[in-house]
């Protein structure tokens, strides 16, 4: 064990010292606290010392009071934010809008504002706040290496399923749930729609499912069996059966509550619910007769006729990315551009 030594004014050299704990008093940000801390005696003379350990200890216990008090942020908890999300002191102050070494401060340990604090207590508690605080305030950082690394930690928390499983289950319930009334119809366009333009905004497919060219537009057998009982009736909240995981063995409990979403899937889900989900299925399925992927799938089959034909994903990829190109679409809630253009050709 290494040895306690300070200098002693009275001994006039570097002594061993003696360490005690005893009640102090001190006052940090105009209130006065009694607390636990800790004092330093020589151990010759007695004589009481300031070592420079005892000194920041009894800082750090006076700030721990304060901020329990305050309710402010531990100094633990800041310290886990970093390896948490996968990013590092600066880049978080600069998604943050802070001063760029204002977070490596508080590492230091430096007193956050009550104002701070409570965004940081939100960030450690809840990863789908810091992912929504990501996903807008990614252009804050150097990197997109720096973006990516984050948001695949955020994810990982938030128990996203990523490629090799399917979201279409979650975003089905997810549709229902924020939409309220929707019909089965719509239910199909507006997945369609999550899966076209979520790969025009971020290059990947969010759902593994094969979406077929029916009379009626795009279609997910999958979701078209389990609620196909429905008919053109809207699935209300208060009667609907979302029982969609229970088939595979799953808990019920599932499909009763909205599950995580990364920021970047429920954003094009919300857009999707703003900008689409708000006009019929017979609208919407006016909508995909006019677009390529429907119509280079049934090819020439007669209008009525059923068909199970593979819209190709590829076809799907292709023609989003193209919407999102001639409307010079930066964000998702810019569909509504490509929708109201949609309104005024049927």
């Amino acid at each position: 064990m290494k040895e306690m030594k300070a200098f002693c004014e009275e001994c006039g050299n570097d002594v061993c010292y003696i360490v005690s704990e005893v009640q102090m008093e001190g006052e940090l940000r105009g209130e006065r606290y009694i607390y636990t801390g800790k004092k330093a005696r020589c151990a010759d003379c007695g004589a009481v010392l300031e070592p420079r350990e005892v000194k920041a200890y009894n800082l750090r216990a006076l700030q721990n009071i304060h901020r329990e008090k305050n309710r402010i942020i531990s100094l633990d908890k800041i310290l886990e934010i970093p390896g948490k999300y996968a990013i590092g002191k600066r880049p978080l102050s600069l998604l943050l809008g802070w001063g760029e070494q204002t977070f490596s401060r508080y590492c230091e340990g430096d007193l956050p504002t009550r104002q701070y604090s409570d965004i940081l207590i939100r960030i450690y508690e809840e990863p789908n706040y810091y992912a929504e605080l990501l996903e807008e305030n990614k252009d804050k950082l150097k990197t997109p290496s720096t973006y990516e690394k984050s948001r695949k930690a955020v994810d990982k928390l938030l128990g996203i399923a990523r490629k090799g499983e399917s979201g279409i289950d979650q975003a089905a319930v997810y549709l229902m749930e924020q939409c309220g009334d929707i019909t089965p119809l719509a239910l199909q366009k507006a997945l369609y729609y999550v899966q076209g333009f979520y790969y025009a905004f971020y290059q990947e497919f969010l759902f593994l499912e094969e979406c077929e060219a029916w009379v009626n537009g795009p279609v997910y057998r999958e979701i078209y069996t389990r609620y196909r009982e429905y008919c053109f009736d809207p699935m209300k909240r208060n009667s609907l059966k979302a029982d969609a995981d229970l088939e595979g063995g799953r808990d019920k409990k599932k499909a009763e509550f909205s599950p995580p979403f990364s920021s970047a899937e429920k954003t094009i889900l919300d857009s999707v619910i703003r900008n689409i989900c708000c006009y019929s299925g017979m609208v919407l399925e006016r909508f995909t007769h006019t677009e390529m992927p429907w119509l280079v799938s049934r090819g020439n089959l007669y209008t009525a006729a059923v068909s199970s034909r593979v819209i190709p994903k590829a076809l799907i990829g292709d023609y989003f990315s193209a919407v999102k190109q001639k409307y010079n679409m930066i964000n998702p809630n810019d569909i509504r551009m490509y929708i109201q253009d949609m309104l005024e050709q049927i």
